[in-house]
């Protein structure tokens, strides 16, 4: 039995507060109904006690406030329309307890019972917020003024045979228990209010964890300048610079590795090498531009980055891209050496204008173009294993910094013939000057 009734009630909870309400709206009618429970036990206690100390007096008021509490909570539960449940209850609240008072006699006589309508306006205060509780607290006003008006004529206390001792008592329980429930009413809402102020705060976190997670993720695709462009606007990102250095890097007869090696293992050598490769260019401050199976593209003088312009002295992201360059090619050595493998990368140099935008809308990616990432590309191509070529313009620039081989001229494919110079490693007076 007792098990069917819990069964019964749970099931008119879910009908009364169901899962597509807010959590506002779920706390508003909770507080409604709650508040609604204890003005109706309050009713049956008062009129009990007024009963049970022999002072009769008529009980048409509470059993009439009983009667349509309950019918309204009856409607709500079978129409749902907690707008009329909400309006029915708060008017209750605010003209019962006046009319219990004028039923009595004066505020003296009922024992401050009209206490109770200021349930009304705080009420609505919980339930729907101050501006709402404006005209119910001017209509509390109004009736409180008007029963102090007449308490001037209705002077019937001890005449109607409530003693002083019975009206201290009922004073005394009238202020307790409407303290009581307004007590309870703000103590529970405030509860509820910081349950889900911990939700959303709980919510708020993880959305920042997530939000980092999600820029970082960004910045791993695109430069950090570029993938902020991207968040505050939607159109094409297209710039042209006049001046950078682009590093084209591949490892040697990877077609054979590729045989050689079972499939996971070939992915994660890539995964070692380039990751090495990305610290290394993120140590020199250039920027990875993207990977091509065994390629590696690099760029030096493209964007900012820590707040450093490199394109105020071009020399600057060149000698950085040739630094890079030797750390790379001596990686691959020390790496050879430690797997006992072949590996070897060949590098290819150049230094001039390009074009630089991100390209697609799913699976999109920050990318090159221009004659200067063509002649890197094609040195990059004749180059042979640890070896790396630069274009005249390069060599120019770094001459003094760096030692060099050439000029060499080589064939590339549709470029005709380009002029290129071998490095060798620093200058011999920059080999033991700590970078």
């Amino acid at each position: 039995m007792l098990q069917k009734l819990r069964a019964w009630l749970n099931g008119l909870s879910d009908r009364v507060i169901n899962e597509q309400d807010s959590e506002q709206e779920k706390l508003n009618k909770t507080l409604l109904i709650f508040a609604c429970g204890l003005m109706g036990f309050g009713s049956i206690l008062w009129l009990a006690l007024y009963w049970a100390m022999g002072i009769k007096f008529s009980s048409t008021v509470p059993l009439s406030y009983l009667a349509v509490s309950a019918a309204s909570l009856a409607y709500y539960v079978y129409t749902l329309n907690f707008a009329v449940f909400r309006t029915t209850q708060v008017s209750l609240f605010l003209f019962m307890p006046f009319i219990m008072q004028w039923s009595i006699g004066s505020y003296v006589s009922s024992s401050g019972v009209a206490l109770w309508a200021l349930l009304a306006p705080v009420g609505v205060m919980i339930f729907q917020g101050a501006k709402q509780s404006l005209p119910w607290y001017a209509a509390y006003i109004i009736m409180t003024a008007i029963s102090g008006f007449f308490d001037f004529w209705l002077t019937t206390g001890q005449e109607s045979g409530v003693t002083m001792q019975s009206i201290a008592v009922f004073f005394t329980l009238n202020y307790a228990a409407m303290s009581t429930i307004m007590y309870l009413l703000i103590s529970y809402f405030v509860r509820q209010r910081d349950k889900l102020q911990d939700a959303v705060n709980e919510q708020n976190a993880l959305l920042r964890i997530e939000q980092a997670k999600s820029e970082s993720l960004l910045l791993n695709i695109l430069p950090a300048p570029i993938a902020r462009r991207l968040k505050e606007s939607q159109g094409i990102i297209a710039d042209g610079f006049a001046d950078v250095t682009v590093m084209f890097s591949d490892i040697i007869d990877f077609t054979r590795l590729s045989e050689e090696l079972p499939p996971k293992a070939m992915v994660e050598l890539l995964n070692e090498v380039f990751s090495k490769f990305d610290s290394m260019a993120d140590f020199h401050r250039l920027e990875k531009i993207k990977t091509i199976g065994d390629a590696y593209l690099v760029a030096g003088g493209l964007l900012e980055h820590d707040g450093v312009d490199f394109a105020v002295d071009a020399r600057d992201y060149t000698a950085a891209s040739l630094r890079l360059a030797l750390e790379m090619r001596q990686y691959m050595e020390t790496l050879s050496k430690q797997k006992n493998m072949s590996l070897a990368i060949h590098v290819g140099i150049c230094s001039g204008p390009v074009v630089a935008g991100v390209i697609g809308t799913r699976k999109f990616i920050y990318d090159l173009w221009g004659d200067t990432v063509n002649i890197a590309s094609r040195i990059t191509d004749e180059a042979r294993s640890g070896i790396i070529l630069v274009d005249s313009t390069t060599y120019k620039r770094s001459r003094h910094q760096f030692e060099f081989e050439g000029p060499i001229n080589v064939v590339g494919k549709g470029k005709g013939n380009i002029e290129v110079y071998k490095l060798i490693d620093l200058a011999p007076h920059l080999r033991d000057v700590t970078v």
